[in-house]
């Protein structure tokens, strides 16, 4: 759904920031509605990715094809980067080419996408982090980084109306500061999609959560070791339970049962969960 209506509203704001940017002589603003061609193929990345990672698993891949969601974040990732040094080449070639001042109309049609794209940016944002999804994440920060180069762009086109001849190449030099922001974020966003594509492990205060659920299971000792990956949209964790080192077989089997099942019913999204029973230390044994 996210996708979705990032992918229309990205259609139309291309169209309109494009057709005002010609009509109004105004490179940044051109230059901006290309940049969000780039968020249109961002939705569509982010789209296929979550499709792919939401198949159950097969014969191939056993463990389900959650990776297409990181490889999804990573792609979008970088299509900001790309954005970024775009929009940064395109202004600085308008920095040293003397052009006439953008019309005055452009402004409104800026207010407009910025208040648009800051809309966007939230509601998009805001379900990417109950999916716990970076590429959800990612397409929310190329709706803000469009707003922020349309805003940088505004205020240029302002010093350049206001401040009358010499002063053109203003909405350039603020689309080129605006960049800085887009890729700050871009590698961000690159890092945890990396991290989790490398089988990084959950937050540290995530850990502890599943811990503290697992060890509150009645017969459990103590947790030994826990391992967590990111894979799609939920968690894998392998966890090493230490139970009374003299119950049966099946005993210890149904404490790890209880464990899994503890989990997966959690609020923490936990897709698969490996417990390993070991006896006790004598030390531990309660």
């Amino acid at each position: 759904m996210a996708a979705g209506v990032g992918m229309a509203a990205n259609v139309m704001l291309a169209i309109i920031k494009i057709a005002t940017g010609i009509a109004g002589h105004s490179q940044a603003l051109i230059a901006d509605g290309i940049e969000s061609t780039t968020d249109i193929v961002s939705s569509l990345v982010v789209w296929t990715g979550l499709k792919i990672s939401a198949l159950p698993a097969d014969e191939d891949h056993p463990f389900g094809h959650g990776k297409a969601e990181s490889i999804a974040g990573m792609v979008v990732a970088l299509a900001l980067l790309g954005a970024a040094v775009f929009i940064a080449v395109q202004s600085a070639r308008e920095i040293i080419t003397p052009h006439e001042a953008p019309a005055w109309f452009t402004l409104v049609v800026l207010a407009l996408v910025i208040a648009i794209k800051e809309t966007l940016h939230r509601f998009v944002l805001r379900i990417g982090h109950e999916l716990t999804s970076t590429a959800v994440q990612g397409d929310a920060w190329h709706h803000r980084s469009d707003a922020l180069t349309s805003a940088a762009a505004l205020v240029g086109i302002s010093i350049a109306l206001i401040g009358g001849p010499g002063c053109e190449p203003a909405d350039d030099w603020a689309a080129l500061l605006a960049c800085t922001v887009i890729v700050f974020n871009g590698a961000r966003l690159f890092r945890s999609a990396l991290g989790e594509l490398m089988d990084a492990a959950a937050p540290n205060l995530l850990q502890e959560k599943i811990r503290q659920l697992s060890a509150a299971v009645p017969g459990v000792v103590a947790i030994e070791k826990c391992r967590t990956r990111k894979s799609g949209l939920g968690l894998f964790v392998e966890l090493h339970v230490e139970v009374d080192g003299g119950l049966t077989v099946r005993r210890g089997h149904e404490i790890a049962h209880e464990v899994s099942d503890r989990l997966k019913t959690s609020s923490l999204s936990v897709q698969d969960v490996v417990v390993h029973v070991e006896p006790a230390k004598p030390a531990a044994h309660r």
